[in-house]
C-alpha cells in the first residue's frame, strides 16, 4: 500500500500547487474560448460552460471520492449508483441532442450496448462482481457510450436539418421516409466512430491511456496492464459502434427529432 501511495504521489502530488494550476488550466480554456467566440452562435456562452463543468467535476469528484468506499462493498448502493451513471449520461447525451421530449430515447444507444456487455463479462468471470471493479469498467463504456451517441445523434440531426431539400427528393423517388433519412444521416454520423478509432491505432505511441497508467500504478506488470488497457479498447470500439448504429437507426425512425 506505501509502494502505490508512493507512486500515486509521484505521478501528481495533492497539494495547493496543483489546486492552482487546475485554476490556471481553467480559466485559461474559458479566456480562448471566449475571446475567440468558440461557440456554435458565436458567443461566449461556451466560456461559461467550460467554467461550469469545471466547477461540477470538482464538486462530483470531491463527492463521488467520499462515497465510492462506501458504495462499493454494498450491492443496493451500487446497483443504484450504476443506474444513476446511466440515467446522467441520458440526460446529458439527449439533451445535447434535442430540447423536446424525444432526448429519453438516448437511453437506448447507451443502455444497449453496455448492459449486455458488462453482464456478460462478469457471467464469464471476467469481470469480477466487485464494485471496485465493476464500477469502473461500467464507467469507461457508458462514457464510450455517451460520447458515440452525442457525436453521431449531432451529426444526423444537423445533416437531415441542412438536406432537408434531398430527404424530400429521396421521398419523391418512392423511398420510405426511414430509408430517405438513413440514406442522408448515416455517412456523416459514422464520423463519430473516429476517436475511438484513433485512440486505439495509436495507443502506445501517443498516449498511455489512463487503465494502462492505473493499472501500473497499482503495481501490476507492464504486460497486465497492456492486456487490461486492450480489452477497454476493444470494448469501446464495440460499444461505440454499437451507440452509432442505435443512433443513427432512432433518428431516422424519428425517435430522436428537433422537430
Amino acid at each position: 500500500m506505501r509502494v502505490r501511495t508512493q507512486a500515486a504521489a509521484t505521478l501528481l502530488p495533492v497539494n495547493g500547487t496543483l489546486a492552482a494550476v487546475l485554476v490556471v488550466l481553467l480559466v485559461i480554456a474559458a479566456a480562448v474560448t471566449a475571446v475567440y467566440r468558440l461557440s456554435p452562435d458565436g458567443s461566449r456562452r461556451r466560456a461559461r460552460d467550460l467554467a461550469i463543468a469545471g466547477v461540477r467535476a470538482t464538486v462530483q469528484l470531491a463527492v463521488v471520492s467520499l462515497l465510492i468506499g462506501w458504495v462499493v462493498h454494498h450491492g443496493a448502493a451500487l446497483l443504484a449508483f450504476l443506474l444513476l451513471m446511466l440515467a446522467v449520461a441520458t440526460r446529458t447525451a439527449g439533451r445535447r441532442l434535442t430540447p423536446n421530449r424525444t432526448w429519453i430515447w438516448a437511453a437506448l444507444p447507451i443502455a444497449a450496448p453496455v448492459t449486455p456487455l458488462v453482464t456478460a463479462l462478469i457471467a464469464c468471470g471476467l469481470l469480477p462482481l466487485r464494485g471496485i471493479a465493476v464500477i469502473p469498467v461500467t464507467g469507461i463504456l457508458i462514457g464510450g457510450a455517451l460520447t458515440a451517441t452525442v457525436l453521431a445523434g449531432r451529426r444526423a440531426l444537423d445533416e437531415l436539418t441542412a438536406r432537408n431539400g434531398e430527404v424530400e427528393a429521396c421521398l419523391a423517388l418512392g423511398l420510405l421516409p426511414h430509408e430517405a433519412r438513413l440514406e442522408i444521416a448515416r455517412p456523416t454520423a459514422s464520423d463519430a466512430l473516429l476517436p475511438g478509432l484513433d485512440q486505439t491505432r495509436t495507443v502506445g505511441l501517443v498516449t498511455l491511456p489512463g487503465a494502462f497508467v492505473g493499472m501500473l500504478l497499482g503495481g501490476a506488470s507492464p504486460v497486465t496492464a497492456g492486456a487490461v488497457q486492450l480489452f477497454v479498447l476493444v470494448a469501446l470500439l464495440a460499444v461505440q459502434a454499437i451507440a452509432v448504429a442505435a443512433t443513427v437507426e432512432l433518428v431516422a425512425w424519428g425517435r430522436l427529432s428537433r422537430s
